[in-house]
């Protein structure tokens, strides 16, 4: 008779509970794709079919396919409540986009990587209610990349094994792996090829000292290709273009300053200051009178006229004054003496 009344109770309840869930509903997006380094969304709203609201509190919770959560937050429906309360992570790499108090519970992935592809679950609970849960698919794409192209050296146990040159590409979808030559032909030995990872792929061929060969990934987002040895031609370019630089402005400012020194202005004008004129003028200081003799040394000093302005225009150099000073001798009148 216990059993009888526990399975009665058990069933009211599942009876009970589906009469409140079935007025709700979870929609999805079933896959979102996105280019590796950008933004996705994969959204997930929660609606009514009969109109009503939820009360109380709302939890939020965003999970990967081994059910653990990432993000989980909640907020309360009320009119007190503002915003998004802790379902707000604007600076985090997961975030909601919407308000939960809507039905919004849309997930934001920033700059999403190769990684980040997989299954992920939208579940929410509301108070008093049971959850409700969708699935997502996110797929990231990524153009090929070579990730490394590099020579390995046999094991010492291999006796006269050949080295090779390893090739490491990444890509979604997996890119193709082909070996060039250095006439950019298919080479007829393509070597071995090994899948590391569901996004990486490693190639290796046989390798002579000297040898330029060239790897390129292929799929259906584009190509990339390394050659080896690396080429050494951009390094030239730059050396030799920056050096015929070098040597242009070197050039430029030889031309000038010969061409300032060739149109410089002539001298219209010169204008001769005595001593005093040359200390009040420039503020040089004459030469003292000798104590003794017939004669003193005095600085004449002359400064030599500026060009005009056509001369200026014309030359596009800047004037430069001159100053020129001289002793000159100058015989004193006759002393007398006695007799």
């Amino acid at each position: 008779m216990k059993q009888q009344n526990q399975l009665i109770f058990l069933v009211l309840s599942v009876i009970f509970t589906g009469s409140f869930c079935d007025g709700w509903k979870m929609a999805v997006s079933p896959e979102v794709s996105a280019s590796r380094g950008e933004d996705a969304v994969l959204s997930c709203s929660l609606t009514s079919s009969r109109g009503q609201q939820s009360s109380g509190q709302i939890h939020v919770r965003w999970l990967t396919a081994d059910s653990s959560p990432f993000l989980s937050c909640s907020v309360r429906n009320d009119s007190a409540t503002q915003g998004r309360g802790e379902c707000s992570f604007p600076e985090l790499k997961h975030s909601l986009t919407g308000d939960p108090r809507r039905g919004e519970l849309s997930l934001l992935i920033r700059e999403v990587q190769l990684t980040d592809s997989g299954q992920y679950f939208c579940s929410v609970e509301l108070e008093g209610w049971r959850s409700l849960r969708e699935k997502t698919q996110l797929l990231v794409t990524a153009e090929p990349q070579i990730l490394s192209l590099v020579v390995v050296e046999p094991p010492p146990a291999s006796g006269s094994a050949p080295r090779r040159l390893q090739c490491e590409v990444e890509g979604h979808p997996l890119p193709k792996l082909v070996w060039l030559s250095a006439s950019r032909l298919k080479l007829e030995d393509q070597g071995r090829t090994t899948e590391a990872g569901p996004y990486r792929r490693i190639g290796q061929v046989p390798y002579l000292e000297g040898e330029e060969l060239t790897c390129r990934a292929e799929s259906s987002l584009g190509g990339a290709q390394r050659s080896y040895p690396p080429s050494q031609t951009l390094m030239i370019t730059a050396v030799v273009c920056g050096l015929m630089g070098a040597l242009l402005l070197l050039l430029l400012l030889t031309v000038g300053i010969v061409h300032c020194r060739r149109n410089r202005a002539p001298l219209d004008s010169s204008t001769v200051y005595e001593n005093a004129d040359a200390v009040k003028r420039f503020g040089v200081r004459a030469s003292e009178p000798p104590a003794d003799g017939d004669s003193e040394i005095q600085l004449l000093y002359s400064v030599m006229g500026s060009p005009t302005v056509h001369q200026l225009s014309s030359s596009g150099c800047p004037p430069e004054p001159v100053i020129l000073y001289s002793p000159v001798n100058v015989q004193r009148s006759n002393r007398e003496f006695p007799d």
